[in-house]
């Protein structure tokens, strides 16, 4: 009898395991990464009623302030002309303001690709699928930054 009830269990088991992936199917969203400088974007789109685009838990004009800023954040969206209307979710570390707004837009420029590959000619011909790989040069020793060297005196 203990085998029994022990294989009963077995099966039953799979079949509740199955359930939660069911609901997690319909709530799907498509991830991507985008860099720029030292900021890192992790983008998140899901196909909505309603387009709304949520960085670090606050709206776009709360979170970015100048028109500029907002600009370059949806101007992905805008011209992959991508028909549907997404709820974006970021979170954004590292850099500066201006630098995560670019990396936004990398990572959200990617998100759409994978969504619709149709996208990435218009994208890529805009540069928004390239990252930006200028950075700060590190600080060498014996030197005040970079390249700057201490003043020097002859005598």
């Amino acid at each position: 009898m203990t085998t029994a009830e022990t294989k009963t269990e077995e099966v039953k088991a799979p079949a509740a395991h199955k359930a939660p992936a069911a609901k997690k199917a319909a709530h799907r969203y498509i991830e991507a990464v985008g860099r720029r400088k030292t900021s890192t974007a992790r983008v998140r789109i899901t196909e909505a009623a309603k387009e709304s685009v949520v960085v670090n838990d606050k709206d776009v004009p709360t979170y970015f302030p100048t028109l500029e800023l907002q600009k370059i954040v949806i101007e992905a969206v805008e011209k992959s002309k991508v028909a549907g209307k997404f709820h974006i979710s970021v979170h954004v570390i590292g850099g500066g303001i201006h630098s995560q707004a670019e990396a936004l837009r990398h990572g959200l420029s990617r998100a759409l690709v994978k969504f619709d590959e149709e996208t990435r000619g218009r994208l890529k011909k805009l540069g928004f699928l390239k990252r930006d790989p200028r950075m700060k040069e590190r600080r060498k020793f014996g030197l005040k930054k970079a390249r700057k060297a201490p003043q020097w005196s002859k005598r």
